[in-house]
């Protein structure tokens, strides 16, 4: 039985674990917080920090795995790179993970590579950014240069907000540093989707359409999915065609990816994010839902070292899926949920992450979500129109 060591233990695992047991692995599951979700579901626990990648590799080699994954988590893609090379084991290049994972080095190397790029400074403390707040022409994003699920991201429209958004990135930082760069004017909707690649070549690219609530703490954490994206096909072929040269030019290897695009105003695509390991919001899932591709099975495949079963070029969506992100407008206790109208006549699946009596939040993370609702519709419009509205359908009550 091989041994498939998972860093990470929200429930955002789970898809890993169950296509790891159905391949007949032993699973291993590793973080710092033993009251994880995932834990519960997987055949042993490793107290240890994803981020830690000395720790992470001493704790493999004593548990002989032979195979390792950070599947839905930033947090650990470093550690399982750096591992997979100490150890011979399938896996993503050190480098190029690093490269990846880190917003400061990932912007430099398109710009230095011919890719678009909005402007874009990394500074080593929200006191240098601050000093230089009068460089920039606004507004500007600040985010830190190593998190994931929107944490500590801040958009500001004038320099009088720089020392503000600095400290709230740098606090929300792994390493302490953060970055600023051009906020790009969109035309229709961003995308963040998840796609696939085999001996770095690009097999299985898709894009969505990405909503945000404007009335969430972090207007800037998305809160909903489309499939297929409205995006024009012109613009997706070209950011295809650029996330392909991307990855073969850092040779990734065999991994399914986290991909953030967008089209600006002025017709420039752009690819914001690209990151070796499976989107949090359940993005993977959905896309076995819409287009019955599974790159959930293949990932674990890739990181067992098994063969991976066909992907096809190209995915066929059967149908117009959507994801809502539930979530809190306040802070309090969860007491239940009520959907009603389209969206009841819609769903597919209702999947909550809390129970009564459970302490919630506001919106300002991927932290914070309690729960997703997926939609199965029959045009477009049926499902921009539940999401549109999704607060008339779906009440979530909190005291």
């Amino acid at each position: 039985m091989k041994k498939l060591m998972l860093l990470g233990g929200t429930r955002f695992v789970l898809p890993a674990i169950e296509a790891a047991h159905r391949l007949g692995a032993y699973v291993i599951t590793c973080d710092y917080l033993p009251g994880n979700y995932a834990h519960r579901f997987s055949d042993a626990y490793c107290n240890v920090s994803t981020i830690d990648s000395e720790a992470v590799l001493k704790a493999a080699e004593e548990l002989q795995i032979d195979g390792i994954l950070s599947y839905a988590s930033d947090a650990g893609a470093v550690s399982a790179a750096y591992v997979a090379r100490a150890m011979n084991l399938p896996g993503n290049p050190f480098e190029s993970v690093s490269i990846l994972q880190n917003k400061g080095r990932f912007r430099s190397y398109l710009k230095e590579h011919g890719f678009h790029v909005p402007r874009a400074k990394a500074y080593d403390c929200a006191q240098d950014a601050a000093m230089d707040r009068g460089s920039w022409e606004y507004p500007v994003i600040v985010k830190p240069t190593d998190s994931a699920g929107s944490k500590g991201v801040s958009r500001i429209d004038s320099p009088d907000g720089m020392e503000a958004a600095a400290g709230l990135a740098q606090a929300a930082s792994i390493e302490g540093r953060l970055i600023v760069e051009q906020f790009i004017p969109q035309a229709g909707y961003s995308t963040d989707s998840d796609s696939f690649s085999i001996n770095s070549e690009l097999v299985f690219c898709t894009f969505n359409d990405q909503m945000f609530d404007s009335r969430a703490k972090n207007p800037y954490a998305p809160a909903g999915f489309m499939w297929p994206s409205t995006m024009p096909v012109p613009a997706q072929k070209e950011l295809q065609s650029e996330i392909a040269r991307l990855i073969r030019e850092l040779d990734v290897g065999t991994s399914i990816y986290n991909i953030e695009t967008r089209l600006g105003e002025d017709g420039t695509a752009y690819i914001m994010e690209l990151s070796p390991r499976a989107g949090g919001n359940r993005l993977a899932e959905m896309l076995r839902y819409a287009t019955g591709q599974d790159i959930i099975r293949s990932t674990v495949q890739s990181a067992l070292g098994m063969p991976i079963d066909p992907i096809p070029t190209q995915p066929e969506y059967n149908g117009f899926w959507g994801e809502a992100i539930l979530h809190s407008k306040q802070d309090g206790f969860y007491e239940g949920i009520t959907v009603e109208g389209d969206a009841k006549r819609c769903a597919v699946e209702i999947d909550m992450h809390v129970e009564k009596g459970d302490r919630v939040h506001r919106f300002a993370s991927g932290r914070d979500e309690i729960g997703t609702l997926v939609l199965h519709c029959s045009s477009r419009e049926e499902l921009e129109g539940i999401l549109r509205n999704i607060d008339s359908m779906v009440q979530i009550r909190v005291k």
